[in-house]
């Protein structure tokens, strides 16, 4: 598969992740509506923000400078050939 070369089509990417993010959290949400599930949500979005961000920005810019990632699977391989 190629890159993804046209800014037009990355900004639709963008949009449709957010709306399917919105979208699945706004069911998840009507389905157990607690004060509960609205915090567990917002900690599980929160981390897994915060694990993508460590995936590509905090290994590639201080760990492994050398290393370009282009997914969550070569993240995955690099870890495991380093161990």
């Amino acid at each position: 598969m190629r890159d993804l070369q046209h800014a037009r089509l990355m900004w639709l990417k963008a949009v449709l992740f957010l709306v399917i993010g919105l979208v699945s959290a706004t069911l998840l949400f009507a389905e157990i509506p607690h004060w509960r599930t609205a915090i567990l949500l917002a900690l599980g979005i929160w981390a897994f923000c915060r694990a993508y961000y460590f995936a590509f920005y905090v290994i590639q810019h201080y760990i492994d400078p050398e290393f370009r990632f282009s997914g969550l699977g070569s993240v995955l391989l690099h870890w495991l050939r380093r161990r």
